[in-house]
């Protein structure tokens, strides 16, 4: 289950979103050519990615802002562009782009920390988006609770989109991330849970000064939890084979 994409597109075009789209892309390509050489590639995430172990000595703190700018695999990066390209546009617009900025960048270096604090020597590399990504979901979560947002579900051959409430969408998935690293073991390769969680709180956190100034509560009753932009209609295109109705 992963959106695919919202019902309130951005009224004003959202630069800073679209530009870190094609900086992580454009530095993701930049290196692709070495995923195949891992002592280049290797060499490449100890300089560049978050190493826990390296913080503890008090190497590298950049690496809590380069870190989120590599992936490790295509569908890594796409997945995390997806997800930025769905909830960014909003939270800029009423961010506004450089506070936008400011907001991701923080919630990035937070997210890096929060995973940091959950296994302070381990030598594996930590990298992606993820966890501004998820800063940006919970201020998300914070402003448009009830924003619709298109899901596609996969269940072996069964494929379903269906529109849901944002906040139940991310209340799911930030619940997945907390019971993903209370199962999981910090030290090891894999998923980056609580950079994740962490990412996820700080941005609700750190989106409340943007909702108390739009007037908390009263912002909710305004646009009724949604973005401030007309609702956008999706309609699947038919298809123009006949169809043959039974007798």
């Amino acid at each position: 289950m992963f959106p695919i994409r919202d019902h309130n597109p951005s009224g004003r075009t959202p630069y800073v979103t679209y530009a870190l789209i094609l900086l992580n892309c454009g530095i993701f390509l930049s290196y692709w050519s070495m995923m195949s050489d891992m002592r280049a590639i290797n060499l490449l995430f100890y300089n560049w990615a978050m190493i826990p172990a390296r913080i503890s000595m008090g190497e590298n703190p950049a690496s809590l802002v380069t870190s989120m700018f590599l992936h490790g695999s295509v569908m890594h990066l796409l997945g995390n562009m997806l997800f930025l390209f769905i909830f960014g546009d909003n939270l800029e617009d009423e961010m506004g782009h450089v506070g936008f900025t400011v907001f991701y960048l923080s919630t990035g270096v937070v997210a890096g920390l929060a995973q940091y604090i959950t296994a302070p020597y381990s030598p594996v590399p930590t990298v992606g988006a993820s966890g501004a990504i998820a800063g940006v979901m919970g201020g998300y979560l914070l402003l448009f609770p009830k924003a619709r947002v298109d899901i596609l579900v996969i269940l072996i051959v069964f494929f379903r989109v269906f529109p849901i409430p944002a906040w139940v969408m991310l209340a799911l998935w930030f619940a997945i991330q907390v019971f993903g690293g209370l199962g999981s073991a910090g030290d090891q390769g894999g998923v980056a849970y609580w950079a994740h969680a962490g990412g996820f709180v700080a941005g609700l956190l750190l989106a409340i000064p943007v909702w108390l100034r739009r007037g908390g509560t009263a912002f909710w009753d305004r646009t009724h939890g949604k973005p401030p932009h007309p609702e956008a209609r999706y309609e699947l295109s038919q298809s123009r084979i006949p169809k043959v109705r039974r007798k």
